[in-house]
């Protein structure tokens, strides 16, 4: 085990174990995440994420994981979905409204085919 000498340190032993947690619970599994920060959610974040929600259930998909975070940084692309497929780099969805969000599930989660045309980074 590390030792401990500062504030610091303690903060990064944390983050590492944090990170290797968060591995071990979405390992296999895909992860969708919506960016919920005061301007998403003034974007219309709310309805995206319920839509996501929604999709999930009326498909009976499983081994998905929906997740919510503050502001991913983007503002002006908001609302923001990333999708992590198992073994795949994340990829981005800028501007997503709820017709897009059901989009996304069917042709990139279900079907495994990015919609470049949405994407704002990979």
């Amino acid at each position: 085990m590390a030792t401990v000498k500062s504030l610091d340190d303690l903060k990064r032993i944390r983050e590492e174990a944090l990170k290797k947690q968060q591995m071990k619970e979405t390992s296999g599994k895909t992860e969708v995440i919506v960016g919920m920060g005061t301007v998403g959610i003034a974007a219309g974040a709310r309805e995206t994420l319920k839509t996501i929600m929604d999709m999930i259930e009326n498909e009976n998909l499983s081994d998905i994981i929906v997740r919510q975070t503050g502001n991913i940084g983007l503002d002006s692309f908001e609302p923001i979905v990333q999708v992590v497929l198992p073994g795949e780099e994340k990829v981005t969805y800028g501007k997503v409204n709820p017709e897009m969000a059901r989009q996304i599930i069917k042709e990139h989660i279900i079907g495994g085919k990015i919609i470049t045309e949405y994407q704002i980074m990979g």
